[in-house]
C-alpha cells in the first residue's frame, strides 16, 4: 500500500507557493507548501500533487479552488487524472525503475526535470529524454523508465481530463497494466461522467450568483 514519508530521492526539495490577493487586490504569496510525498512500488516511485482543479474554468473567488484541492487530497481518492479538472504532479523515479505500463483519459504534458526518462510506447517505440524535453501525452499507453543505474530521475505532469477517444471503434480507456497497489481509478470515464459532473459543482457560488440574480 502507499503511504506518506518524507522525500525518498536524494534530489532537490521542493514547495509549491500559491498567489493570491491582498485587502488591496495586490498580488501575494499566499501559502507556500512542502512536498508531501505518496510513495509507491517499494519506495521506487513517489508522487507529491502540487495543484488539482476539479472544474473548468476553476472558481478562484474566496479561495474556493484552495478549499477544494484540500478536500480532494485529503479524500485519499485522487487518481491519477481529477475528473472535469487538472492535476499537477510531480513523479520520482528511482535508478532502474520502469513505472507499470498505463493508459488515462487524460491530455498530459510529462517535463523531465532532472536525470534521463525513457518514454516506453505499447507499440514497442522507445523515446529518451533529458531535461526540459516534454512529452505531450495524448490517452496513449505507455510507461517511463529511468535508464540510469544510479541517478533519480523526476518529472512533473499536468493532467487535464479529455473525451473519451476512440480508436479503430474501441473507447480507450483508462487501463493500469499490471496495476500499482493503492493508486486507485481515475473515474472520469464516460459512464461516470454525470456523477463526478455532480460532484464538481460548486455549489455555494451558484447560490451566491442567484440571490444576487433575485435582488435585481
Amino acid at each position: 500500500m502507499p503511504s506518506q514519508q518524507p522525500q525518498i530521492s536524494d534530489l532537490r526539495s521542493i514547495t509549491t507557493y500559491l498567489t493570491g490577493h491582498n485587502d488591496t487586490g495586490k498580488a501575494i504569496v499566499e501559502a507556500n507548501r512542502p512536498a508531501n510525498w505518496t510513495v509507491y512500488d517499494n519506495k521506487e516511485m513517489a508522487f507529491n500533487v502540487a495543484y488539482t482543479t476539479s472544474q473548468f474554468p476553476p472558481n478562484l473567488n474566496d479561495n474556493a479552488d484552495i478549499k477544494i484541492y484540500d478536500k480532494v487530497l485529503s479524500s485519499g481518492k485522487l487518481g491519477l487524472v481529477n475528473p472535469h479538472g487538472t492535476v499537477c504532479r510531480t513523479v520520482d523515479f528511482a535508478p532502474g525503475f520502469e513505472c507499470m505500463m498505463h493508459r488515462t483519459q487524460s491530455l498530459d504534458y510529462g517535463i523531465v526535470i532532472q536525470g534521463e526518462i525513457e518514454l516506453v510506447l505499447d507499440s514497442g517505440e522507445r523515446q529518451l529524454m533529458g531535461p526540459g524535453d516534454i512529452a505531450v501525452q495524448r490517452a496513449t499507453m505507455h510507461s517511463w523508465r529511468n535508464p540510469s543505474s544510479d541517478k533519480w530521475a523526476r518529472m512533473t505532469f499536468v493532467l487535464q481530463d479529455c473525451e473519451k477517444l476512440v480508436v479503430g471503434g474501441e473507447v480507450m480507456k483508462e487501463d493500469h497494466g499490471r496495476g500499482t497497489d493503492g493508486l486507485p481509478m481515475s473515474g472520469n470515464d464516460s459512464t461516470n461522467r454525470a456523477h463526478h459532473a455532480f460532484e464538481s459543482v460548486d455549489w455555494a457560488a451558484i447560490v451566491v450568483s442567484l440571490r444576487m440574480l433575485y435582488r435585481l
